[in-house]
């Protein structure tokens, strides 16, 4: 490996955030599941969470051409049922799970607190969130938008979603003092793929 390359992937793990993930629940198309993890992997998240209760027997994890090779720096878990699925997550550490959905009492994005061990949670292209799933959430909440026509592709509203979350942290210092230690560091920089991820539940 050539110094320069080694110096910047050392770089880009020391940014690598913890506890800073996305849970999909029956995102079905391959395209929008690979925009998701690369912009996964610009913000430095490292794990998301595929629930797919729809077809128990497809497996969603993409290869390299769909995900433009974020997939070998994000680790993707994968669920068919959504008790397992919430359990398993929690139990990881994630304390709050923002559900997208145009509710009553839905937060705006910008009132969220990203520097928090949070993840969010995005449903089905045309139908959304199950109400299955939403009750799982700590709370809703929505991108704020002037347009005629209410909607985002759920690649852009997850992009736009985690920037935010990317410009929170910044701000945070979140991005300047490593999250990993350096052993885990070291673990990723020798075997991206060494985790757990990549597991069907």
């Amino acid at each position: 490996m050539l110094d320069k390359r080694e110096v910047k992937i050392r770089n880009l793990i020391r940014k690598r955030q913890i506890h800073f993930s996305v849970i999909l629940e029956n995102v079905t198309d391959p395209h929008n599941i690979g925009a998701v993890m690369r912009t996964c992997d610009a913000v430095g998240i490292t794990e998301i969470f595929l629930i797919n209760t729809l077809d128990a027997e497809k497996n969603m994890v993409l290869g390299k051409r769909a995900s433009s090779g974020a997939r070998k720096w994000v680790d993707v878990y994968e669920f068919v049922d959504l008790k397992v699925a919430f359990d398993f997550i929690k139990n990881k550490g994630y304390e709050d799970i923002w559900a997208t959905r145009i509710v009553e009492n839905s937060k705006s994005l910008y009132e969220i607190d990203f520097t928090q061990k949070i993840a969010l949670l995005f449903g089905n292209e045309h139908k959304g969130l199950s109400d299955e799933a939403s009750s799982y959430a700590t709370g809703n909440f929505v991108i704020p938008q002037v347009g005629m026509v209410q909607s985002l592709n759920i690649s852009v509203a997850c992009a736009v979603s985690l920037y935010e979350g990317y410009r929170q942290r910044s701000v945070a210092g979140m991005y300047d003092h490593p999250a990993l230690s350096e052993s885990e560091q070291e673990l990723i920089f020798k075997d991206p793929s060494h985790s757990q991820g990549s597991i069907s539940l």
